[in-house]
């Protein structure tokens, strides 16, 4: 019999317990989670999600809101969709 390979990773632990949630919820453990990302890897030959790179203007914007610029307050949803003209 093959011998398992070992992947370790640091991750946040608050992550690590909510996807454990989600995990006991569908009866599958951690290292069956990890072992269906590596099988979704190999057959898709790609991550098994969208993920982009941002893009000059994307990051500029997240980089704003981190520092507090160009932020709109709204008390409620009413006077968002109000500020939005919708």
């Amino acid at each position: 019999m093959e011998k398992p390979a070992m992947v370790r990773a640091r991750i946040n632990p608050k992550l690590k317990v909510e996807a454990e949630v989600v995990f006991q919820k569908l009866g599958i453990s951690i290292s069956e989670a990890i072992t269906l990302f590596y099988k979704e890897v190999k057959l898709a030959k790609k991550i098994p999600f969208e993920s982009h790179v941002p893009n000059k203007t994307t990051l500029k914007v997240f980089q704003d809101s981190d520092n507090g610029k160009g932020i709109v307050h709204c008390k409620d949803a009413a006077e968002m969709f109000k500020k939005l003209g919708i």
